[in-house]
């Protein structure tokens, strides 16, 4: 596979990643302020649904970030390798569990403290991972400009 054709592979698979998380997060907060029960259950059962689109586009991210950049000293490259476990551990251990477990209790009709506060920390953790990977974008965006 030649580096272009990787480094496409890798901002689709990144591009599409974060913009799914986006959507998660902000359909998650639109319908929790502002819409019925029945849009929340739509949501949660909808971002079950996704989240097997966001793992493929993550793994597709992360292995051809690492194939381009495996051996690379760049400080951008080495900011974005150690940003790489921090949103895959913050998703797999936070995001992923709490998108079940929400979507569960939606279903059931169980709006209740226990709800309410996982879907807090799902924003919050949701937000910190869409932070981290804008700031990967941002260098990963910054790389190609200094080589123009």
């Amino acid at each position: 596979m030649t580096r272009d054709t990787l480094r496409t592979i890798h901002k689709f698979a990144a591009m599409t990643a974060t913009l799914l998380i986006g959507v998660f997060w902000t359909s998650t907060l639109i319908s929790e302020i502002f819409l019925s029960q029945d849009a929340v259950i739509w949501v949660k059962n909808t971002i079950v649904y996704g989240v097997f689109l966001l793992m493929m586009c993550m793994a597709m991210a992360g292995a051809s970030g690492m194939k381009m950049g495996a051996k690379s000293k760049h400080p951008k490259i080495l900011a974005k390798k150690k940003r790489m476990p921090m949103i895959a551990m913050n998703g797999l251990l936070v995001l992923l569990p709490c998108a079940f477990y929400l979507c569960h209790k939606a279903n059931a009709g169980e709006f209740d403290t226990a709800f309410y506060t996982l879907q807090g920390l799902e924003l919050l953790a949701g937000a910190v991972n869409l932070r981290l990977m804008f700031l990967s974008m941002k260098d990963g965006f910054g790389i190609r400009q200094g080589k123009s």
